[in-house]
């Protein structure tokens, strides 16, 4: 694939050490306080909130081009969200969920390094973003970088230690690249 491993380091790097006092405000703190000891009912509407804030981009239009990409993403048409997200990039740059989204729709379509670009991009304006963790973990797994990959999830875990399929995975890592690292 021809990746550059100082790219891949650089990602890993500013993901684990981000700093998670970056508030987007009052009540995202409070929401990511709550996942620290959440009950597994009170998990998904946790999630749920979160998602809703990140999704807000403060314009009915950008608001809108978001809903279709991930329409067109949800419906296997990976071009034309990608499409979308990137009129929804070029329009609201500040925007985490437009980068996050095309990441998500770089990834289905194969395409991990234009999805790592974008997953970087996602962090960079939100260092909680843990579904960007989550992807930037995925393919790094599927790159063949598994110690990476379980860096990535352990800042997953610091996050959101409740994400569901996160213990599994770190359990397979671990063992993959034969103990702890971090």
């Amino acid at each position: 694939m021809g990746l550059n491993k100082r790219f891949l380091k650089y990602v890993v790097t500013a993901l684990v050490f981000a700093s998670p006092g970056l508030a987007d405000d009052a009540e995202l703190e409070a929401l990511f306080e709550g996942l620290q000891g959440a009950e597994a009912t009170a998990v998904s509407q946790i999630e749920n909130r979160i998602f809703q804030i990140w999704s807000q981009s403060g314009s009915p239009s950008m608001d809108l081009l978001l809903t279709r990409a991930r329409d067109a993403l949800d419906a296997g048409d990976t071009t034309l969200a990608i499409r979308h997200f990137t009129a929804l990039v070029d329009h609201a740059p500040d925007f985490a969920e437009g980068y996050n989204g095309r990441a998500s729709a770089y990834f289905q379509a194969g395409r991990y390094g234009l999805a790592l670009e974008d997953i970087r991009k996602t962090l960079e304006l939100n260092p909680r973003h843990f579904t960007a963790m989550s992807g930037l973990a995925l393919i790094l797994e599927e790159l063949g970088e598994p110690g990476d990959a379980l860096d990535a999830w352990r800042a997953v875990e610091r996050l959101h230690p409740n994400l569901e399929g996160l213990e599994a995975s770190i359990k397979r890592l671990e063992i993959s690249v034969g103990g702890a690292r971090l």
